[in-house]
């Protein structure tokens, strides 16, 4: 039997106006430490989301998760954030803000391949 390891997830969001607190689910971020994975995936659906919210900048949007993969990757592009440790840039991604991204509360589970399970998530909550 093969192993299983221990992974978190969290759901990205757009939030056009935080103060309606209403929102789309537009991407997955998973983090497994035993594999040091951290990987993120998102699909833009710009007709959806402007039929959401007509006044939303969809350039801005796609920076902040172009932001998000490079801390994602632990690559320079990634700023400060991104030279922190995995498990730090997970916490720091997923952390609680008001902004038009946001993500849900961290969820675990557990997982064989956790690239895998990413697009299995990324199927079933966002598309």
């Amino acid at each position: 039997m093969q192993e299983k390891y221990l992974f978190e997830y969290a759901v990205i969001r757009v939030v056009p106006r935080v103060e309606r607190e209403e929102f789309l689910n537009i991407g997955v971020i998973l983090y497994c430490k035993q594999k040091r994975f951290l990987q993120t995936i998102y699909t833009i659906n710009t007709e959806r989301i402007l039929s959401f919210c007509d006044s939303l900048d969809i350039d801005i949007l796609v920076a902040y998760l172009c932001a998000f993969e490079q801390i994602c990757k632990g690559t320079e592009e990634g700023g400060p954030i991104g030279k922190l440790d995995i498990a730090s840039r997970f916490r720091w991604l997923t952390a609680t803000r008001s902004s038009i991204l946001q993500t849900s509360r961290v969820h675990p589970g557990f997982c064989i391949d956790p690239l895998e399970t990413l697009m299995k998530l990324h199927t079933q909550l966002v598309l």
